[in-house]
């Protein structure tokens, strides 16, 4: 892989809707496969998704994944995902999440791929 989806954002090069839907199409695809497997990424973010020169784009860094065990809720931290894609579960400190931590990364990445910047910016203090 050539490079990740968070350097094709930044970079000057025009991102067609067309690859913008490729590249959704990928992502959703692919936490499909994860999710039917029983596992939460925890980390979806354009720095987690590598891509070629074909467009062709694979999901990495599994640091953070686990499995979806309802019954072992405990191995679920709050310290997951980078803080601009994180879900409101996860903001307001639910001590149960599931898939939708997931797909709620993927809405603030299609929003990036769109507008060329981060859809929620956190300001520090």
């Amino acid at each position: 892989m050539q490079t990740d989806l968070h350097k094709i954002i930044v970079s000057p090069q025009p991102l067609s809707s067309d690859h913008v839907k490729i590249f959704l199409y990928q992502i959703l695809r692919g936490l499909r496969y994860l999710h039917s497997a029983g596992i939460v990424h925890r980390d979806i973010k354009p720095g987690n998704m590598l891509v070629n020169s074909n467009c062709l784009l694979k999901i990495c860094d599994f640091g953070l994944a686990r499995m979806d065990d309802p019954k072992n809720q405990a191995q679920l931290t709050q310290e997951v995902v980078t803080q601009y894609y994180r879900s409101p579960e996860l903001l307001m400190e639910a001590s149960r999440y599931s898939y939708g931590v997931d797909i709620w990364s993927v809405g603030c990445t299609f929003a990036e791929l769109l507008s060329r910047r981060i859809l929620f910016p956190v300001s520090v203090c």
